[in-house]
C-alpha cells in the first residue's frame, strides 16, 4: 500500500471508531486499564527504587558491616546466632592493624527499643522517648557519611579517650527538644543523666520513614560503655580507600576475626559482613516480585481488552460485509481489506493506550504529590513499552477479523442484507 493510501486506511480507521464512541471506549476499557497499572506501578517503583540507591549512597559506598548476626534479622534471634561470641572493641583494634586495605575500623554500641531497652532525653519541660542511643569513636563521621554535622561539632579522640559526657543529636531530636533554641552548649538529660549538646546532625529521616540519623543521640563510645557495661552487642564498621577495594578488604577482615575466634577451617563463619548494597539487593528482590504480579495482573486486562478488540473487529466484518464486497467489485485486494481491518483494530488498542498512558501519568504525579513517601518517577522505558504492547495487542487480536474480512467472496458479500 501506497502512504496515501495508508493514510485513507486510518482516516476510515479513525472515522469508524468515531462513529461509534461507546462501543469504541468500551472495547479499548481493558487496554487502557492494563497500560494505565503498568504504567503508574512502573512509575511509583522505579521512583522507589531511585529513592533506595539514593539513601544506600548517603549511608556509604565505601563501608561494610561486620555484625554478629545478620542484617536486617527481625525479631527473636536463632539459638545457632545467640551461641555465637560478641565481637569486641578488640576486634575493631585488630582489623585496623592487620587488614592493610581497610582505611578504618570504628566500633559502635548502640541501646534501644529494639533491642529491649528504653530510653529518653530531656531538656527542661520537653522530653523524647526512645531514641537510639549510639556510642561511638570519633571517626564515625569518617566512616558512615551518612553522619553528618550541620551545627556545632563532632567530639575528638581525647574527648571519647576521657570518657566525657557529651553528644550530638538527631535533627528531629534537637527540633523537638530546643524549637527555635540553639541547642549547641545547652544541657540535656539522657536517661537521666546530664550530656552536653556539642553538635546537631543533618536531617535524614531513613528509609520509608524508618529510623535514619534524625532518632539518634551519639555519644562517646567509651562513655557508652562506662554507663552501659551490660550491653555487648558491638557492631563494626570498616571503610576502604576506593569501592575496588571492598572484596579485598571483607576477605582480609574474614581471615582475621576467623582467627581470633578459632573458628575451624572448615567450619562457616560465627558472625556475618554486609555492605549498604544489602538493602538494594533486598529491595530488588521484593519489587520485582511486585513486578512479575503486576504484569500478571496487566496482562489479564489487556488478554481481555485484546478479545474484546477481536469481538468488536468480527462484528464490524460482519455488519460491513457490503461494503467489502463494493470495494473488492472495485478492485480492492485481499491484503488492501486486510490491512484496512488490521489498522482499525491496530488504531483501536493505540488510542487505548495513550489514554492508559494519560491516566497512568496522571496517577503517578498525583501518588508523588499526595503520599510524598512513595516517591514516584514516570519511567520512558515502560512508557514507550506500554505504547508498544498496546499496539501489539491490536495486531495479535486484529489478525483473525482481517483475515476472516480478506476472505470473504466478493459475490456473497454484494448479495449480503
Amino acid at each position: 500500500m501506497t502512504r496515501a493510501e495508508w493514510k485513507e486506511s486510518l482516516d476510515v480507521a479513525l472515522a469508524t471508531i468515531g462513529s461509534q464512541k461507546l462501543r469504541s471506549f468500551l472495547t479499548m476499557l481493558g487496554v487502557v486499564i492494563g497500560i494505565a497499572s503498568v504504567i503508574s506501578v512502573a512509575a511509583i517503583i522505579h521512583g522507589l527504587n531511585q529513592h533506595i540507591t539514593d539513601k544506600v549512597r548517603e549511608i556509604g559506598t565505601q563501608s561494610f558491616f561486620v555484625t554478629r548476626f545478620k542484617a536486617f534479622t527481625f525479631g527473636r534471634f536463632t539459638d545457632e546466632i545467640q551461641r555465637r561470641k560478641y565481637l569486641t572493641y578488640d576486634d575493631a583494634v585488630a582489623i585496623r592493624e592487620q587488614c592493610p586495605s581497610a582505611r578504618r575500623a570504628s566500633p559502635l554500641l548502640t541501646r534501644a527499643l529494639f533491642f529491649g531497652q528504653e530510653n529518653e532525653i530531656r531538656f527542661q519541660n520537653s522530653r523524647v522517648d526512645n531514641p537510639f542511643v549510639r556510642g561511638s569513636e570519633a571517626d564515625l563521621v569518617d566512616v558512615l557519611p551518612v553522619y553528618q554535622v550541620k551545627e556545632g561539632r563532632f567530639f575528638t579522640a581525647e574527648e571519647n579517650l576521657h570518657a566525657e559526657r557529651l553528644c550530638l543529636l538527631g535533627a528531629s531530636i534537637a527540633d523537638s527538644l530546643f524549637g527555635s533554641l540553639d541547642p549547641i552548649d545547652r544541657e540535656v538529660r539522657v536517661n537521666g543523666l546530664p550530656f552536653k549538646v556539642i553538635g546537631v546532625f543533618e536531617p535524614h529521616q531513613g528509609l520509608f520513614g524508618g529510623p535514619g540519623v534524625d532518632q539518634f543521640v551519639i555519644i562517646p563510645y567509651r562513655t557508652f560503655a562506662k554507663l552501659y557495661p551490660e550491653i555487648e552487642e558491638v557492631i563494626i564498621v570498616v571503610s576502604v580507600e576506593d569501592p575496588s577495594l571492598m572484596g579485598k578488604a571483607q576477605d582480609e577482615v574474614i581471615d582475621v576475626l576467623r582467627r581470633r575466634r578459632h573458628v575451624p577451617s572448615k567450619g562457616k563463619n560465627d558472625f556475618e559482613i554486609s555492605s549498604p548494597d544489602v538493602v538494594t539487593d533486598l529491595w530488588k528482590q521484593l519489587t520485582g516480585a511486585i513486578v512479575v504480579l503486576t504484569l500478571i495482573i496487566a496482562s489479564i486486562g489487556l488478554v481481555v481488552g485484546g478479545i474484546g478488540v477481536m469481538n468488536i473487529m468480527l462484528v464490524s466484518v460482519t455488519e460491513r460485509t457490503a461494503e467489502i464486497g463494493v470495494r473488492k467489485a472495485v478492485g480492492a485486494r485481499r491484503k488492501d481489506i486486510r490491512a484496512q481491518f488490521l489498522l482499525e483494530a491496530i488504531t483501536l488498542t493505540g488510542v487505548g493506550g495513550i489514554i492508559g498512558i494519560t491516566i497512568g501519568v496522571l496517577l503517578s504525579v498525583s501518588v508523588a504529590a499526595f503520599f510524598p513517601s512513595l516517591p514516584a518517577r514516570v519511567s520512558l522505558f515502560w512508557t514507550a513499552m506500554g505504547m508498544i504492547i498496546s499496539i501489539g495487542v491490536g495486531l495479535f487480536f486484529g489478525i483473525y477479523p482481517a483475515v476472516k474480512a480478506s476472505n470473504l467472496d466478493p459475490v456473497r458479500c454484494l448479495r449480503y442484507e
